[in-house]
C-alpha cells in the first residue's frame, strides 16, 4: 500500500481535500478511469500544457509523461482547500520551486524489501522494470531529508499514515504564521 492507498483512504473517509488528478501519457491500466484517477492524454497534449504553462510539475517517468494541471490546483487554492498532489521528488522540487510556502511530505515505504514485496505482488512489472522502480526507490528515500515532513506506511497500518497526514495537515492550519501559498 503506497501513495495510492493513502489518497483512496482520505477520500473514503470523506475528507474536505482537493485531491488532485494526474495528466499522464501512458495507458489506463485495468479499472483506471479517466479524469478520476488520471487525465490520460496524447504526448501532443501534453506537451501543449507544457509549452503554455499549464503544469504545475512535470517529469517522465519510466517513459511515460506525468504532470499536474495548474488550474485545479488554483481553483481549489482559491476556495480555501488543502491540495493534495500525487507525486514523485522530481514534482515535488518543481512544486516546491514555483510555491516555495507548499508543505512537502514524503511517504516512505517501511523498507526497500517490504517495498519489493509490494511491487511483485502488483504483478505488473518485469524483472527489469522492477529493477529500476528499486533503484528509483533507493534514490528517492536518499531526498527525503528535502520534504518537511516524512510519513512511514507500514505494512497493515494504513490508517496510521491517514491520521499522520491528517495530523500534518491540521497542524498547518493552526500555525502561528500560516504558509500562503500562490501560483
Amino acid at each position: 500500500m503506497g501513495k495510492d492507498a493513502v489518497l483512496n483512504r482520505l477520500k473514503e473517509l470523506g475528507r474536505p481535500y482537493h485531491f488532485t488528478v494526474t495528466a499522464t501519457t501512458r495507458a489506463p491500466r485495468s479499472g483506471e478511469q479517466d479524469g478520476v484517477d488520471y487525465h490520460f492524454v496524447t504526448q501532443a497534449a501534453f506537451d501543449e500544457l507544457i509549452r503554455t504553462g499549464g503544469l504545475l510539475e512535470w517529469a517522465t517517468v519510466y517513459q511515460n509523461s506525468y504532470g499536474v494541471p495548474k488550474a485545479q490546483v488554483r481553483i481549489a487554492l482559491a476556495q480555501g482547500h488543502h491540495v493534495l498532489v500525487r507525486t514523485d521528488i522530481q514534482g515535488a522540487a518543481s512544486i516546491r520551486a514555483t510555491a516555495p510556502e507548499c508543505v512537502l511530505v514524503f511517504l516512505a515505504p517501511a523498507s526497500l524489501g517490504e517495498l519489493e514485496q509490494r511491487l511483485r505482488e502488483r504483478d505488473s512489472h518485469d524483472r527489469d522494470d522492477l529493477a529500476l522502480r528499486l533503484k528509483t526507490a533507493r534514490r528517492e528515500m536518499d531526498a527525503a531529508s528535502r520534504f518537511d515532513y516524512v510519513v512511514v506506511n507500514h505494512p497493515g497500518r494504513l490508517d496510521d499514515s491517514v491520521q499522520a497526514l491528517d495530523a500534518i495537515i491540521l497542524a498547518e492550519s493552526h500555525r502561528a504564521r500560516p504558509r500562503q501559498v500562490a501560483l
